[in-house]
């Protein structure tokens, strides 16, 4: 048995260009920790920032998430064979990743999961529904009937916590830097939707206040979307769309409502003792996808040869969908 296989690697920072195919040292199974085969992953906006050096943690070998089968589990703990997702665990940040053939992930960041979908529609769920989930219900524990404000909707991210939350019965308002994908957020069930604006409030009667907020857009629009929240709401910051430029000379006497609960949710914890994976449904996620309920199939699927193309995609912020990579 060969004791390489091939990677993507991130050899210096810069561009897509900098993206390499090397061949490296296969990772060997430890107890606790699961070999698996990928079969495909999906891009994050994380590995964009990792690859220019932007990033706080980051591997050579990056990648937060993958689909795949068990090649090897010393500790048992899932049969050899079985069909997985791979989340996080410190995947591509503080450990190699899914840009490889094959890949350790910790036993706690490993979710077994029946489907006949194909690996390409299978890698565009773990991340984006595990973090939209924690987002939407551990978080900020929306409720049927309560009014929701998702600031960044077509994002991956955001399109799964529309599903999820107009599944649950929240009146959802989204915005969106586009207007002609307006119709799109109304099928999928938005009472409402703005345009992405910095001065959003203005597109909203004065006395409106939003049960929960999730901003995706980060730190530009902080301060806005904790205004939009009622007292006694919740406004959840899990994405920085926007960019990753910190909020200058804050001043919450000044500038923060009394009573609005804020938040932040990064993905990086899933799989943990506080946001552990056993908390999300993700077989009946997947099963709803695949009995068609909920569409969430990637904008782009490219082969393992062509990793700077789906980079330049993703560098341009216009996917408009979760781009995936199929070996």
């Amino acid at each position: 048995m060969s004791t390489t296989m091939e990677a993507i690697i991130i050899p210096r920072f810069g561009g897509p260009e900098v993206l390499e195919h090397r061949q490296v040292l296969k990772p060997a199974p430890i107890d606790g920790e699961v070999l698996l085969k990928v079969k495909a992953f999906g891009l994050n906006h994380a590995e964009m920032h990792m690859r220019k050096g932007e990033w706080d943690e980051w591997n050579a070998i990056t990648g937060l998430e993958c689909v795949g089968l068990v090649e090897a589990c010393p500790g048992g703990e899932f049969s050899v064979g079985s069909k997985v997702m791979g989340i996080m665990g410190g995947m591509g940040r503080n450990r190699p990743g899914s840009y490889g053939e094959y890949v350790n992930v910790p036993a706690s960041n490993v979710v077994q999961i029946e489907t006949n979908l194909p690996w390409e529609e299978l890698a565009a769920i773990p991340e984006v529904y595990s973090t939209a989930h924690s987002c939407v219900f551990t978080v900020l524990d929306v409720k049927e009937g309560e009014s929701l404000l998702i600031r960044g909707a077509t994002s991956t991210i955001g399109q799964a916590a529309v599903k999820l939350a107009v599944d649950a019965g929240a009146k959802v308002t989204t915005t969106t830097r586009r207007s002609e994908r307006f119709d799109m957020m109304k099928t999928m069930g938005a009472v409402d939707v703005k345009v992405e604006q910095d001065d959003l409030a203005k597109e909203f009667l004065a006395e409106t206040k939003f049960d929960k907020v999730l901003n995706l857009v980060g730190n530009r629009v902080l301060l806005e979307s904790i205004s939009l929240t009622r007292a006694g709401g919740r406004m959840l910051q899990a994405g920085w769309l926007g960019g990753l430029e910190p909020v200058k000379d804050f001043d919450p006497m000044v500038q923060m409502e009394s009573g609005v609960h804020f938040s932040l949710f990064h993905s990086k914890v899933l799989g943990t003792s506080t946001f552990p994976l056993s908390a999300i449904p993700s077989q009946d996620i997947v099963r709803k996808i695949e009995n068609g309920a909920w569409d969430a199939k990637p904008a782009y699927v490219f082969d393992w040869k062509d990793i700077r193309k789906a980079h330049e995609i993703l560098d341009s912020h216009n996917a408009g969908g979760k781009i995936v990579i199929k070996h």
